[in-house]
């Protein structure tokens, strides 16, 4: 099992977030990205900002490696007009694929005619372009049973209007910046995992946060997930140790 084939190498964090300066940050990024080139991971997830820049520095070093980024994050709540403009820009600067951050307050609130054009705008602008979409639905802050019918709403959605493109469009669990209470994790737990599987038909599944291990990795995998968002990849590919700030 090439592990590595299924892992978003990951680093998210602004510099107000991780202590460290602009320069550090973009540092940062270069290493997550020069790690990922060297053990042929998927791909690197990183902030709009850093894409134009980090497209051509792989293709300068002549790797394959994809080039996502994160888009409405990390709360999900800018209008649909802001998500579209900041994918704009992000498919100007040469990205692979989106993440989207769904408006789950919206769905929570019962606003599905929202959620739904949100859905079907930022997803047809992606497709267009022949950008992989991914949905983030952030199940920290939903229960087991709007888990299940947000991804159900997604499924349906993406069935209607996108036929036969469904394995473009993922259903993502997480950002890994939302604050829990009591303990309760913020990435991808097993049990949410079943529920967004279960519920997504054709549409592939991302699990991201909370896989810490090589063979947590490959447990998520042999559930169904498509992908691993992580800011440990080299210990979910089992040739290294996660780094001590790991936090997505």
């Amino acid at each position: 099992m090439n592990v590595e084939n299924f892992l978003d190498s990951t680093y998210l964090k602004l510099p107000e977030q991780s202590g460290l300066t602009t320069e550090e940050t973009r540092k940062k990024v270069i290493e997550l990205t020069d790690e990922a080139i060297n053990y042929h991971f998927f791909e690197v997830m990183i902030r709009p900002e850093y894409v134009h820049f980090i497209k051509n520095y792989i293709k300068e070093k002549g790797a394959s490696v994809k080039v996502g980024t994160v888009i409405g994050f990390h709360e999900g709540t800018a209008s649909v007009e802001a998500k579209l403009a900041e994918a704009e820009k992000a498919i100007a600067d040469g990205v692979d694929e989106l993440d989207f951050v769904i408006n789950f307050e919206k769905f929570k609130a019962n606003e599905l005619a929202y959620v739904k054009d949100e859905f079907l705008k930022c997803t047809a602008l992606a497709l267009k372009h022949h950008k992989t979409a991914k949905w983030i639905i952030e199940i920290a802050a939903l229960t087991d049973e709007q888990i299940a019918s947000i991804t159900s709403h997604i499924r349906q959605w993406a069935e209607e209007r996108f036929a036969g493109r469904e394995q473009e469009i993922f259903v993502k669990s997480s950002t890994g910046f939302y604050k829990t209470e009591g303990g309760k994790p913020n990435g991808a737990t097993p049990e949410a995992i079943k529920i967004m599987i279960a519920h997504a038909g054709k549409l592939p599944v991302k699990a991201a946060g909370g896989v810490r291990t090589h063979q947590e990795a490959l447990d998520m995998i042999a559930l169904g997930v498509k992908r691993i968002g992580t800011s440990s990849a080299l210990a979910l590919s089992g040739k290294g140790t996660a780094p001590s700030s790991a936090g997505y």
